[in-house]
C-alpha cells in the first residue's frame, strides 16, 4: 500500500474515531453521577478531551510509514 492510500484510510479513520469519541462522551457526561460532582466533571472533560489522543496515535504511525 503506498503512502498515498494509508494518508486517505487514516484520515478517514481518524474522522471516524473523533465522532464516534466525541458522541461517546456526550453519552456519557448525560449519566447522573457526573452532574452530582463538579470534580468529576473536570476529570471527566479533560479524560474525555485528551483520551482520544492515545488510540490516534497508532493511527498517525501507521499513515507515516514509507512506502517499502
Amino acid at each position: 500500500m503506498t503512502i498515498r492510500t494509508r494518508k486517505f484510510f487514516g484520515a478517514i479513520a481518524l474522522i471516524v474515531l473523533a465522532a464516534v469519541w466525541a458522541l461517546v462522551g456526550m453519552a456519557v457526561a448525560q449519566m447522573p453521577f457526573l452532574a452530582q460532582s463538579g470534580l468529576l466533571q473536570a476529570i471527566f472533560y479533560v479524560v474525555a478531551g485528551m483520551g482520544w489522543v492515545l488510540p490516534a496515535m497508532p493511527i498517525v504511525s501507521w499513515m507515516s510509514r514509507p512506502d517499502v
